[in-house]
């Protein structure tokens, strides 16, 4: 094999992209491989034939905390396309009506309590119940949150004495809409691990990308690889990975070439890092044996043209039913500036989509109109002009019991071979901020075994206010 980069990187998305970020900005050519037509991996934006309009393969949220995906974003010069919450508030969607939760100037964790004291459908006792839950959750160091991966968050609670009310309308919408998996499946310590992020800070804004969400990364990231020299190939599809001994030597693509580099990051999902492995690296006692630990959450994204606006809010979420289809909403007309002065463009998430994959997509649109509807009664009047519905196979890995302890580092046991991706260990549930992070630890691992060591991954914010004295300096990420 011909060596003709120093490193590949397998997978345009956000992780591979930001791996590929930081080792460029250092000298390095990178030669980035991406399976599809386009980059961005499960962030990546598509043309809508009907409308002109571009669209993401499904809405994102970021927040001001994350902190790795905003160096990436200010690295790139794009950090001012991002639209920001004008007034930080959540407005959750529950019969008798609608609850509002706002962030008040309180010292966390209390910046929501006076939004939960003036929810109708609990009672103090209710909020009561969760006193021990929430002290664990603040006291939670590393330790114990591998101890309580191995137990499902809806076991784990009611143990500790959360009353069932609590539990279906806290925590089942909590599990579903930031873990995306239904609370019996999710890990406990996963699952706390991010509510203590939450709880620990009280400064925190949502934000949106104002365009496209590709568009704040994917053109940038794409720029600087070829500025230092290295190459983008989409439409490339990685067969195997090749050693030799325990030693990455290259890849071998559907064609047959051989592309040979001194390092290799995989920024793949775990199934899909699983059919590159020759079989003499899946050894059990590897983390590249222990793969089929994580198994795919699916997510369905619909989008929807209403013939009128319907909404001044830019997005909303459901509490949870065991008749929900989807969970949150955005008016894309409230949030993209090219879109201000048109009517609603609603776009929805039908999160751990395993039950409702046989639905056909007319009765997706169908479900989603009405579920608009419960929040805005107009919308069962309205007209869709146009919809589309998105289907993702693998939206994240499921944050299922014992995959916290699975969640691999970036090096490996193979030489020169690291991975990236929001499935990895990187402190956080899969998200848009974990791929990004994930992308800084492998490019740092490269540099560091080049005798080039540097920090590019931002720390994990610490927590504030009344949740530091409580929690002390308890670290959940080592």
């Amino acid at each position: 094999m011909k060596q003709d980069t120093d490193v590949i990187i397998v997978g345009g998305g956000i992780a591979g992209l930001t791996s590929a970020v930081g080792l460029s900005q250092r000298g390095l050519k990178v030669t980035l491989l991406e399976r599809s037509d386009r980059l961005g991996g499960r962030a990546r934006t598509c043309e809508d034939d009907t409308t002109g309009q571009r669209v993401d393969i499904g809405p994102h949220i970021m927040v001001s905390q994350y902190r790795n995906m905003m160096r990436l974003l200010r690295e790139l010069g794009t950090i001012d396309q991002v639209v920001w919450q004008s007034h930080p508030h959540l407005i959750l969607v529950d019969k008798p009506r609608p609850v509002v939760m706002r962030l008040r100037l309180l010292i966390a964790p209390l910046h929501f309590a006076p939004s939960l004291l003036n929810v109708p459908q609990v009672s103090l006792a209710d909020l009561l119940s969760n006193r021990r839950v929430l002290w664990q959750i603040l006291r939670l160091d590393h330790e114990k949150m591998l101890e309580l991966d191995a137990i499902n968050a809806e076991e784990h609670l009611l143990s500790m004495g959360v009353s069932a009310r609590a539990v279906d309308w806290f925590w089942r919408s909590a599990a579903m809409t930031i873990m995306n998996t239904p609370l019996e499946h999710c890990s406990t310590g996963a699952l706390f691990r991010f509510i203590r992020f939450l709880a620990g800070r009280n400064d925190y804004q949502v934000g949106f990308a104002g365009d496209t969400l590709s568009d704040l990364f994917a053109p940038g990231a794409a720029e600087r690889i070829e500025a230092a020299g290295g190459q983008l190939l989409l439409n490339t599809d990685v067969q195997r990975l090749e050693l030799e001994g325990n030693r990455f030597a290259g890849v071998r693509l559907q064609d047959g070439t051989s592309i040979a580099a001194k390092a290799c990051i995989v920024a793949v999902p775990p199934q899909d890092l699983k059919a590159m492995l020759p079989s003499s690296a899946s050894g059990k006692e590897t983390v590249f044996g222990q793969l089929d630990g994580f198994k795919p959450s699916p997510y369905i994204c619909s989008y929807l043209w209403f013939d009128r606006k319907l909404t001044d809010e830019p997005f909303w979420t459901k509490v949870w039913g065991k008749d929900n289809l989807n969970y949150d909403f955005y008016d894309l007309s409230n949030i993209k500036p090219a879109l201000k002065a048109q009517p609603s463009v609603i776009a929805s998430n039908c999160m751990y989509s395993l039950e409702s994959a046989a639905l056909d997509d007319a009765e997706i649109v169908r479900r989603t109109q009405a579920e608009v509807a419960e929040y805005l009664p107009e919308a069962a009047e309205a007209r869709v002009l146009h919809a589309r519905v998105h289907r993702i196979p693998m939206g994240i890995a499921q944050p299922s019991p014992g995959t916290e302890r699975l969640r691999p580092d970036s090096r490996t046991p193979l030489e020169r071979l690291y991975l990236a991706g929001d499935w990895i260990n990187t402190g956080l549930p899969s998200s848009m901020e974990s791929a990004t992070r994930a992308g800084w630890l492998a490019a740092e691992q490269v540099l560091s075994d080049r005798g080039e060591p540097c920090q590019l991954a931002e720390p994990l914010p610490p927590l504030t206010g009344l949740a530091r004295l409580v929690g002390g300096r308890q670290h959940v990420h080592e």
